[in-house]
């Protein structure tokens, strides 16, 4: 892939650039999100970004060998910790890493996670889906704890809890389209404790058995989102609303899958952009678990 056979004789400054010149055109809602952040972590969280894309475009777009691409950004990333990166995202990335103090296991179990991707397409158990979800999301609120100036396992836990529970939504959000791809992720032995086989699964048979299925996978994602919301009276400023609003959100989503009880089979369930405005102004006020 090219983005690994670039070279970079600038300096920091023109790194960062090239990292938010990646963000802005690559993320639609990039552009707003940045200036809701404090002007001097813009930058690094433009590094952030470019790493944590350029690490999944190489395991889900790369043509060639995967497994050694994904090794060749580990390497990257292990000369950025040493001073020495070469390619742009991690000469920015590596001055993110030194001003913050960013240890690398998150950015490790992010590459990890898209190995895992190039080799497997179902979860045995719930366990197996969670480790999977440790790797692939609970990472990038580690990172931006760490950017906030949050380093202690409290919080640590509580983000994990709001990335895991995303991921889950997002997950029970695109049973069709990850089915498409060859791709499960409901835990197969509680598929069965359901009575609902993978065979029922492919076929897209929408019946008793994968609503109940379906509404257990919901109701945990959601206990897990409000877990998460215990963050919120323990951080400050701008992120405490940001945590908020993603909670918030990800609620909504579990919300409008239950609103068509649970056919995520035939139909993808979005939030309009008056439900997502709605998200937004409730962010501004304290938020009362649903009974």
């Amino acid at each position: 892939m090219a983005l690994l056979q670039e070279t970079w004789q600038g300096e920091a400054k023109e790194a960062f650039e090239y990292c938010r010149r990646l963000a802005l055109s690559h993320y639609e809602n990039f552009s707003i999100a940045s200036w809701l952040l404090p002007r001097h972590l813009r930058p690094h969280m433009y590094a952030v970004y470019a790493y944590c894309r350029g690490v999944d475009d190489l395991g889900d777009e790369a043509a060639g060998d995967r497994l050694a691409l994904l090794n060749e950004w580990e390497e990257e990333l292990w000369r950025a910790y040493e001073g020495k990166a070469r390619h742009p995202i991690f000469i920015a990335l590596q001055e993110t890493i030194r001003r913050f103090q960013i240890p690398p296991e998150p950015f490790l179990k992010l590459i990890e996670a898209n190995r895992m991707d190039q080799r497997q397409t179902r979860y045995r158990t719930y366990s197996q889906l969670l480790h999977y979800c440790d790797h692939s999301a609970n990472p990038v609120g580690r990172i931006v704890l760490h950017l906030f100036g949050y380093r202690d396992e409290v919080r640590g836990k509580l983000a994990d809890a709001t990335c895991t529970g995303l991921q889950l939504a997002n997950f029970w959000q695109d049973v069709s389209v990850d089915l498409a791809k060859g791709r499960i992720y409901i835990p197969l032995d509680e598929m069965e404790q359901f009575g609902y086989s993978e065979s029922d699964l492919l076929a897209r048979r929408y019946n008793r058995r994968f609503q109940a299925l379906m509404a257990f996978q919901v109701e945990r994602a959601r206990k897990l989102l409000w877990e998460g919301m215990g963050l919120v009276p323990l951080i400050r400023g701008r992120l405490r609303f940001d945590v908020k609003l993603f909670n918030l959100g990800g609620l909504a989503i579990l919300d409008a899958i239950e609103a068509i009880e649970y056919d995520v089979l035939h139909i993808r369930p979005t939030l309009s952009p008056f439900r997502k405005a709605l998200i937004a102004f409730r962010g501004l006020f304290p938020v009362r678990r649903r009974a």
